[in-house]
């Protein structure tokens, strides 16, 4: 069945060149989120440093704080709460990260209906995205 009501268009975040390589050259992301503290991406990487290291809580706050600032990002961008956040956008993928690691710990944390609405706002953002993290 063919969805007749217009799709929002895509939100594309801005690149952040110096934040980006600033995290590319760091060998702990934590210097870079001080540094570009509204850089998505750098809270998804400490975000997963946690979790790898078996810390689901510091994971937590590290991918809620990038989830907000990426919302916060979003928003100035013109995505009005819903429509799709491309995977293939580089500057989206912090956000999204953030979206998917904020997934991950808050289940590791026993908040199974955070888990599973913040999965589900993945896939609404872009399917891409849900199946790239989660491979």
């Amino acid at each position: 069945m063919q969805n007749l009501m217009p799709e929002p268009p895509a939100t594309l975040l801005p690149a952040d060149e110096a934040a980006a390589a600033a995290l590319a050259a760091a060998q702990d992301p934590t210097s870079v989120a001080a540094a570009h503290p509204t850089y998505s991406a750098a809270w998804a990487a400490l975000a997963q440093l946690a979790l790898t290291a078996g810390q689901p809580v510091p994971a937590y706050a590290f991918a809620r704080t990038g989830y907000h600032r990426g919302l916060d990002q979003l928003r100035r961008a013109g995505w009005k709460g819903h429509g799709p956040v491309p995977w293939s956008h580089e500057p989206n993928q912090g956000f999204l990260r953030c979206l998917h690691a904020l997934s991950v710990a808050a289940a590791e944390i026993g908040e199974a209906d955070e888990a599973a609405r913040c999965a589900q706002f993945l896939r609404d953002c872009d399917p891409a995205a849900f199946d790239a993290l989660n491979s």
